[in-house]
């Protein structure tokens, strides 16, 4: 197994690509309530497995997406079946498990090092355990495999009165998901969110060293992740989320970047009540290489100003993008690139 991958497009020679089974909500507890309700609090979080509809239809649009990977020349991993039922926990908590539907999420890799990150929620506190066999194999065939500090996850990490308008994550210790970042070279995005703090961002720049520079994003979206926000598509050319981003906050980095303004996106809906992300997830994205995109097939309007710019278009289903949290660069994970 060859690990290498700097950056978001970069021709792609092999992937990750997540699984729906045994997807759940976890218990609820104040991470869940502060990070993934946060300014929008059910009287009850729908607690338990999804669906077996949504189970059932994810795996079959990521069955599809494996496909248009293989048929594209790239080899393709899946993490094992995670136990998602089973209790874990530190000090006073405890919780159960999430999925292993968007590898993206708990891993980051720069270069020919993996990073398990210090995820914000309690139930994610395993999450990298389905993507182990994966990471041994790599490490065996010359990777560099680190898991960051576990971080404790007391409640005073948490703001649970903060509005999705204001982080409430606290930065007490260094807690991100590897989703927070995107990578552009030598050059590594941090958003400072919810699912991200500085700390992590410090943590992060320590752990690489001076070779790479993490430049941290402020004061542009607290609730969670970055690639609803940003997508690289090659070098100097960025797809920006315009309800995020404008010309007062776009940070120093793109200074030289042609900016493309994402277009409103298609709203595919969300299984009643599991609506755990907006309709941005549809500026969610792959790189196969600078020239080519996979995206969500309903997203006409962005797949034409893609197109405009000399970018071909592989269109592809993920149904229940919002209701799981994640669309197609979410539920990939690249681990080697041109």
């Amino acid at each position: 197994m060859i690990l290498s991958s700097h950056n978001e497009w970069g021709r792609l020679r092999s992937v990750v690509v997540g699984r729906a089974d045994n997807a759940r909500v976890p218990v609820d507890d104040i991470s869940l309530r502060a990070i993934n309700y946060a300014g929008a609090r059910p009287h009850a979080v729908a607690h338990g497995p999804y669906p077996r509809t949504v189970i059932d239809e994810a795996n079959e649009d990521l069955e599809h997406l494996c496909r248009v990977l293989v048929n594209a020349g790239v080899t393709v991993y899946r993490p094992d079946v995670p136990e998602t039922a089973v209790a874990h926990g530190v000090g006073r908590w405890h919780s159960d498990g999430y999925y292993a539907f968007c590898p993206r999420d708990g891993l980051l890799v720069v270069g020919e090092t993996v990073i398990e990150a210090p995820m914000v929620l309690r139930a994610r506190y395993t999450d990298a355990f389905p993507y182990r066999r994966i990471l041994r194999e790599a490490m065996q065939d010359g990777a560099r495999w680190l898991a960051a500090p576990r971080p404790q996850l007391t409640d005073e990490g948490y703001d649970e009165a903060a509005d999705r308008d204001h982080k409430s994550l606290r930065n007490l210790e260094p807690v991100f998901d590897a989703a927070n970042v995107l990578r552009a070279d030598r050059d590594l995005l941090f958003l400072e969110s919810n699912s991200g703090n500085a700390l992590g961002a410090q943590w992060l720049q320590q752990a690489l060293g001076r070779d790479y520079r993490v430049h941290l994003l402020t004061g542009i979206y607290s609730y969670m992740h970055l690639d609803s926000t940003i997508s690289l598509l090659r070098p100097g050319l960025a797809l920006l989320n315009p309800a995020r981003l404008n010309a007062g906050n776009l940070p120093p980095f793109f200074n030289g970047w042609k900016i493309l303004w994402c277009p409103d996106p298609i709203d595919v809906g969300f299984h009643p009540p599991y609506e755990h992300a907006s309709q941005w997830v549809g500026m969610n994205l792959l790189m196969l290489d600078p020239q080519t995109a996979i995206v969500e097939r309903t997203q006409v309007p962005l797949i034409r100003l893609l197109e405009s710019e000399g970018i071909a278009v592989i269109p592809v289903p993920i149904r229940h993008a919002r209701t799981l949290a994640g669309a197609v660069h979410c539920v990939t994970l690249d681990l080697h690139r041109d």
